[in-house]
């Protein structure tokens, strides 16, 4: 993987069509594994220091990460899939276990519960228009 330097803050992430996000995050907890178009597939809640996100696991990664992993992203997308705004390693991106249990994180902001919009100008970038939610509705927080 690149060196943490390269790495980029979940905050500062947006929708975009191109695989080019680096990033190291916690994994705070797992959804269930379901099968689409005979593919393993597995949505994860993860967090940085700066802010949460839904992440997408497939195949194999859906049983070889648990919560409280700890991971690194190299060239990963932040976009739709099936209605579901996700992160994910996309065809050529990769993710990589780096630790366990110790990195700091928020729950909150959600980059998955913001709508996007089209940044009036420039056509091909994304803004943040409304919160949807302040933290995941998928994985709600424990009370």
């Amino acid at each position: 993987m690149e060196a943490e330097a390269t790495l980029q803050p979940l905050s500062s992430i947006a929708p975009a069509a191109q695989n080019n996000i680096n990033a190291k995050f916690i994994v705070l907890d797992k959804g269930r594994v379901a099968m689409e178009d005979q593919h393993k597939t597995c949505l994860a809640l993860v967090a940085d220091e700066t802010a949460a996100v839904h992440f997408q696991l497939w195949g194999d990664e859906c049983e070889a990460v648990e919560a409280g992993d700890i991971l690194v992203l190299k060239n990963g997308i932040f976009s739709y899939n099936r209605n579901s705004l996700v992160l994910r390693a996309g065809k050529r991106g990769a993710v990589e276990k780096v630790g366990e249990f110790t990195m700091r994180f928020v729950e909150t902001p959600n980059l998955s519960e913001i709508q996007w919009a089209p940044d009036p100008r420039a056509a091909n970038k994304y803004v943040q228009r409304a919160v949807v939610s302040a933290y995941s509705r998928i994985f709600p927080p424990m009370r």
